[in-house]
């Protein structure tokens, strides 16, 4: 019995992931890191800024950083609705540096709400463990 399900990530811009062979799946969730296997229960959740890991049959591992977004898991299908995603093995140091710059100023504005803090502070924690990798 075969303990795979497919995987599809989509960013603004285009089909950025489809996998059908994918065994578990770790995403940033509000609730918490996430870990979908096959058959999960259907879930509906929103992501958090960090760091979503796809392991497929072989074991290999892929990792990539997601700003915000959607997850949805059916009928052994997870799909992730984000704007801003890419590749930490391909990662451009000088772009981490420039979204990592733009979050530490926006944590300074005394207009942001408690939640946006949260979410800004999460990003900025991710965002400095890529530099230092």
């Amino acid at each position: 019995m075969s303990n795979v399900f497919k995987i599809e990530i989509v960013n603004p811009e285009k089909s950025f992931l489809t996998k059908e062979d994918v065994t578990e799946v770790v995403v940033p969730a509000f609730e918490g890191n996430m870990g979908i296997l096959k058959d999960h229960i259907s879930i509906i959740s929103f992501l958090k800024p960090g760091l979503v890991k796809v392991i497929d049959m072989s074991s290999a591992e892929e990792t990539y950083y997601v700003e915000d977004g959607i997850i949805e898991f059916k009928n052994n299908c997870l799909s992730i609705l984000t704007s801003n995603i890419f590749d930490i093995k391909k990662i451009d140091k000088n772009r981490v540096r420039d979204i990592l710059a733009k979050a530490e100023k926006d944590v300074k504005n005394k207009d942001i709400s408690d939640q946006e803090k949260y979410l800004v502070d999460h990003k900025i924690e991710v965002l400095k463990s890529l530099t230092l990798n």
